[in-house]
C-alpha cells in the first residue's frame, strides 16, 4: 500500500501497536543481530520455527538489545502473561524455555528480566498495555538491571524491540510520523533550524554541528545535492552503527529523507563496509519496503518530493571513513582524502554540494523532529547535547552497546553499567575513540564523557568505541598495536602520515622487544608532534594519540621497558618471566594440569615451581591461578 496521509500512518500504528506488546498468540522474538548469530541465535531461531510454528506460535527476528554478553537473547510474550527476556538461549535450550513459560514457570537462572515498558521515545501519546506490568517475585524488570537502568535509548530506541524486516512494526512504534510532519507542516528552513536548535553534533567522531552542515549545503551553489550516510565503521571493537543498521534500519532511512528534504536533495547513498553483510541485506529489504509504502522514491507521502537511495559497499579501507575519501570511493576512485579547505558541503560528491552524516546521527533526526529541539537540547551537557552510543568491550563484565546522555561519567559507564572488571582485577585504563583515541587512567574515571572533557585528557569521542583494560595490559604494547593498525590503514598519500607512523611503529616495536634506548621517549614525542601538525587528514592528525596519551599517563612503563628491560604487565615476552610465590601457592594443581609445555612441577597441596627453559610465557598458568601465586618478574 502507498501511504498518503497521517490517517494511513495512524491506521498502521493502531493495528500493529497492540500486537507488538500484547499479541493474539504466543510470540517468540529471537535476537538476530550479528552478535546473537555469532553465539548461536540462528540455530535457536531455526529450532523455534521447527518446534513451535506449527502450533500457531509466532516466531520473529529482532535486532540487538545491547546486552551482547548475554546473547543469544530470546523475548517471549503472550496474552495475559508477563513479557520475559531469557538469556543464553541456545538451540538445545529453546524448547525447555518456551514450555516452562507456557506453564507459568520462570527459572531465574535462565532469565535476564521482565519487560515492563518497551515503548519508543516517540510513543508518549499511546497507552502501552505493559506499562502496568505486575512484578514476578525475584525477577527484576529490565529497567531495574544496572546495565539498563542508567541508559537512555534514542538512537537505539527500537533495536531489539522490532522486526528489522517489518516496516509496519517501525510505524507501530511511532516511525515515519516525523517525516510526515516535515513534508506537510514544515519548510526546509524550519527543519534545519530545529536540528540546529537541538544541538545535535555528528556522531562519527568530528562532532561538527549537524544543523550548520545542512544549512551550508542548502545554501551552496549547485544544480544537484547529495545526502550520504557513512556506515564505514572501521574502529577495532566498535559496532554501534552495525547494530543500528541490523536492528532498526528504518530510523536511518527516515532521518536521511528528512535531511534530503531540508537541503533540497533527490539522491542519496549509504556507504557500508563490505564486512557488514547482514546490515547490507537488511538495508536492501528496508529500501524495498519503504518504496512499496510510498515512503521513499517518487512522490513520497503524496507530497511530490522525490528521494532515492543507493547502497555502496566499501572494500574495508579504514581511511574511507574520512568524508572526502569516502566520496572519492563512491565516485569509483581510490579512497584518499583531500585538503580540508575544499568543503564537501560545497564541492563534495562529483563536485556537488554534499551532506555526509554517520548512522547514529541520522537515527537521532526523527526523534528531534517528533519530540522537539528543546527536548533534545535538554539532554547532555552545555556543548554536547543528546545521547551517545558506545560499544563497551575489553576487560569488562558486561560487554555490549550502551547509550547514555552526554556527560555521564566513565565510572558510570564502566562500573555501574559495565559491571566493572572481571575476576576482581584492577582497572588500569580505558581507551576511547578507536585506534586514534587516547588512553585514560583511573584518576580520571569521574570525567564526564563529552567532546570537550575527553579532548582535555588527550582522548577523543570518536565514533564511540570504548575498550577497557586491566592491570595485565601493557600500555607500550597497546600503543604499538594501534600504530600497527594505523600504518596498515594509512592511504600513504602524505609523507608525515606514511613515514611518520611507520617510524613511530619501529620505535615502539624496538621498545617492546627490549631494544629501546635512551632518547626514544623524546623522539616519540617530537615525531608525534610533527605527524599531528603536518598530516593531510584526521587519520594522520590523530594517529599519535595512543602514543601521546600513554606517554602522558604511563610514562613509567616506557621507562621500565627501556632502562630496566622489564615489562611490568608481563606482555612483552623478551622482558619478563613467570615465577611462583611459594608463600601464596596452595598446591591446587590447576596450573600443573593446564600448562601445555609441562613446565610446572609439584605435588598437590605443596608449592609448585616453573622450569624457565620449558616455559613459553603463554600466560595460561597466570590466568588460571585463583590465589595470585604466579608473579611477573
Amino acid at each position: 500500500m502507498k501511504i498518503r496521509s497521517k490517517d494511513d500512518l495512524d491506521k498502521i500504528r493502531s493495528k500493529v501497536h497492540d500486537s507488538l506488546y500484547s499479541p493474539p498468540c504466543l510470540k517468540i522474538n529471537v535476537g538476530m543481530a550479528t552478535c546473537g548469530i555469532a553465539t548461536g541465535a540462528q540455530d535457536t531461531y531455526n529450532k523455534a520455527l521447527e518446534i513451535f510454528e506449527k502450533e500457531g506460535v509466532s516466531v520473529a527476528k529482532t535486532g540487538c538489545m545491547g546486552f551482547c554478553e548475554q546473547e543469544p537473547l530470546v523475548d517471549i510474550l503472550a496474552p495475559g502473561k508477563p513479557r520475559i527476556v531469557y538469556r543464553h538461549v541456545t538451540e538445545d535450550k529453546i524448547q525447555e524455555v518456551v514450555e516452562s513459560y507456557q506453564k507459568g514457570e520462570y527459572p531465574k537462572k535462565s532469565i535476564l528480566g521482565q519487560m515492563k515498558d518497551p515503548r519508543s521515545v516517540l510513543e508518549d501519546d499511546i497507552e502501552n498495555p505493559l506499562r502496568g506490568a505486575v512484578p514476578i517475585n525475584g525477577i527484576p524488570f529490565l529497567e531495574e538491571i544496572p546495565f539498563f537502568s542508567k541508559q537512555l535509548k534514542i538512537a537505539l530506541r527500537n533495536c531489539g524491540y522490532i522486526d528489522p524486516d517489518n516496516i509496519e512494526e517501525y510505524i507501530g512504534r511511532g516511525g515515519y510520523f516525523s517525516l510526515f510532519r516535515c513534508l506537510n507542516e514544515m519548510e526546509p528552513e524550519e527543519t534545519i533550524a530545529s536540528i540546529k536548535e537541538s544541538g545535535l553534533r555528528g556522531r562519527g567522531g568530528a562532532g561538527f554541528p549537524t544543523g550548520i552542515k545542512w544549512e551550508a549545503c542548502r545554501k551552496a551553489e549547485g544544480e544537484k545535492r547529495y545526502v550520504m550516510c557513512n556506515a564505514d565503521e572501521g574502529d577495532p571493537g566498535a559496532y554501534m552503527d552495525r547494530s543500528v543498521l541490523e536492528g532498526d534500519p528504518y530510523s536511518v532511512l527516515e532521518g536521511m529523507v528528512i535531511g534530503a528534504y531540508a537541503i533540497g536533495s533527490n539522491d542519496g547513498f549509504i556507504y557500508v563496509r563490505h564486512e557488514y553483510p547482514l546490515a547490507v541485506v537488511r538495508l536492501v529489504e528496508t529500501i524495498k519496503q519503504a518504496e512499496a509504502y510510498g515512503l521513499l522514491g517518487s512522490n513520497i507521502l503524496g507530497t511530490g518530493f522525490d528521494f532515492n537511495i543507493k547502497i555502496s559497499t566499501g572494500a574495508g579501507a579504514f581511511v574511507c571513513g574520512e568524508s572526502t575519501a569516502l566520496m572519492r570511493s563512491l565516485e569509483g576512485k581510490v579512497g584518499r582524502p583531500r585538503a580540508k579547505y575544499i568543503r564537501s558541503v560545497e564541492k563534495g560528491y562529483r563536485d556537488s554540494p554534499s551532506t555526509l552524516n554517520n548512522v547514529e546521527t541520522w537515527a537521532n533526526v526523527p526523534p528531534i523532529i517528533s519530540k522537539g529541539a528543546q527536548w533534545y537540547a535538554s539532554l547532555g551537557t552545555e556543548k554536547s547535547k543528546g545521547t551517545k552510543v558506545f560499544s563497551l568491550v575489553g576487560k569488562v563484565r558486561n560487554t555490549g552497546l550502551v547509550e547514555v546522555a552526554m556527560g555521564a561519567s566513565l565510572r558510570t559507564i564502566i562500573f555501574d553499567i559495565g559491571g566493572g572488571i572481571p575476576r576482581k582485577r584492577e582497572f588500569k585504563a580505558v581507551q576511547t575513540g578507536g585506534p586514534s583515541g587516547g588512553c585514560i587512567p583511573e584518576d580520571y574515571l569521574d570525567t564526564p564523557v563529552d567532546y570537550e572533557h575527553l579532548a582535555k585528557l588527550g582522548a577523543i569521542m570518536g565514533s564511540g568505541g570504548m575498550i577497557v583494560m586491566d592491570r595485565d595490559t601493557c600500555m607500550v604494547d597497546l600503543a604499538r598495536y594501534f600504530l600497527e593498525f594505523l600504518q596498515e590503514e594509512s592511504c600513504g598519500q602524505c609523507v608525515p602520515c606514511r613515514e611518520g607512523i611507520k617510524r613511530l611503529l619501529e620505535i615502539l616495536t624496538d621498545i617492546c622487544a627490549g631494544k629501546g634506548k635512551e632518547g626514544d621517549i623524546e623522539l616519540l614525542e617530537a615525531l608525534s608532534d610533527t605527524v599531528v601538525k603536518t598530516s593531510l587528514c584526521a587519520l594522520g592528525g590523530t594517529a599519535p594519540n595512543p602514543v601521546l596519551s600513554t606517554l602522558k599517563y604511563f610514562r613509567n612503563e616506557y621507562e621500565a621497558h627501556i632502562y630496566d628491560k622489564k615489562c611490568p604487565a608481563g606482555v612483552c615476552k623478551e622482558l619478563f618471566y613467570y615465577e611462583i610465590d611459594e608463600e601464596k601457592c596452595n598446591g591446587c594443581h590447576i596450573c600443573f594440569l593446564r600448562c601445555p609445555q609441562k613446565a610446572i612441577s609439584g605435588e598437590k597441596k605443596k608449592p609448585h615451581t616453573i622450569d624457565q627453559e620449558k616455559c613459553i610465557k603463554c600466560s595460561i598458568c597466570y590466568q588460571s591461578c585463583k590465589v595470585d601465586a604466579i608473579a611477573i618478574r
